[in-house]
């Protein structure tokens, strides 16, 4: 996927000239304690406050969608649970959700394809579902993927079906991101030919399309960046759309440059930091001062290592935004509000 990136600041308002408009799966990935689904659930907001109605996704089991959104327990149905803010032109797009599960992905497939119907569910008695997520690792994933490939293919002819401009996923991790979308390679020598084959076939098309994007998210952070740089090698080889790079928690920079470059050398004028407590109204006392300083030399000293990594975030060459560290957390608020960011720098437009 061509880039078009350009450098966006901490405070994640800068704006790129990526256009991600042909997109209709948005799928994010991200190395664990990064805040992907974090990313997920603030980029469906933002596609939403374009006036889009969306579909959000997640296929790891542990119902985070419905904690961020503050919603009951997702069930294998999909739900509406949010509406996005209104554009400037009153429009308002919506939210739904769907948790997949790949049990009742499974049942619907033979449903689909092999016309069971209600003997389909006594297949689980017989250890089905333990032979297509144990046996056969690579049926699981084409299950899962599947159910997302159709909602994004829905169309007119799905009666009585919402039909979705966008949908996103909250993926399975960077670590796993390729073999998870490469659901044609995990079904080699399993499945050559059949109806699993062609539904692996149809999926691979639209996972190697224009129309998908893969976007990563990252901590400023070494591990975590070296992760997404080995991510976006190991989805190029697997011929696989790499969308953007999400910089999160990001640190505002609380001192001015100068300030900032003596904070890191151990070097801020204990005096000034006194007299500044001293007319903030407060007892400057030496541990009080001396906790400041170091609590000030830590920032200074994180601000580089963000400098650092930010650098090795750009040199893949995908555009790249950044979302802030909130300071009371991340709540349906917050999520509001990184959507807000997201939209503003255009990855959400």
């Amino acid at each position: 996927m061509e880039a078009h990136n350009e450098t966006h600041t901490t405070t994640g308002t800068t704006t790129d000239n990526h256009d991600w408009s042909g997109v209709q799966l948005h799928v994010v990935t991200g190395k664990g304690g990064t805040g992907k689904s974090t990313v997920a659930a603030a980029l469906a907001l933002a596609l939403a406050s374009s006036g889009r109605t969306v579909l959000l996704c997640e296929v790891e089991g542990r119902q985070g969608i419905a904690r961020m959104f503050d919603v009951d327990p997702l069930p294998y149905v999909e739900t509406r649970i949010a509406r996005g803010l209104a554009d400037g032109k009153g429009r308002a797009g919506t939210v739904h959700a769907l948790h997949i599960d790949p049990e009742s992905a499974l049942l619907e497939y033979l449903a689909m394809y092999y016309k069971l119907g209600r003997a389909g569910k006594a297949l689980e008695k017989f250890g089905v579902m333990e032979f297509a997520t144990t046996v056969a690792p690579g049926v699981r994933d084409v299950l899962l993927t599947g159910k997302v490939f159709e909602a994004v293919e829905r169309n007119s002819r799905h009666k009585g079906a919402v039909t979705y401009d966008a949908v996103v996923l909250d993926a399975p991790p960077t670590g796993r991101i390729a073999q998870f979308l490469n659901v044609n390679g995990e079904l080699a020598g399993l499945a050559k030919v059949g109806p699993i084959r062609s539904q692996a076939d149809r999926v691979m098309t639209l996972f190697r399309s224009p129309r998908t994007a893969v976007h990563l998210v990252t901590l400023l952070e070494e591990m975590p960046v070296t992760e997404t740089i080995d991510g976006i090698a190991e989805l190029h080889d697997a011929d696989l759309p790499v969308g953007a790079i999400v910089a999160n928690l990001v640190r505002p920079q609380e001192l001015p440059a100068d300030l900032l470059a003596q904070a890191a050398a151990g070097a801020l004028d204990r005096d000034a930091v006194a007299a500044g407590l001293a007319d903030a109204g407060l007892e400057p006392a030496p541990s009080l001062v001396d906790a400041l300083l170091d609590q000030g030399r830590d920032h200074a000293l994180r601000l580089e290592l963000e400098a650092s990594m930010r650098q090795l975030v750009e040199e893949p060459g995908v555009p790249t935004y950044a979302l802030p560290q909130l300071v009371d957390g991340v709540d349906l608020g917050g999520l509001y509000e990184l959507a807000a960011l997201l939209k503003d720098q255009g990855l959400g437009r």
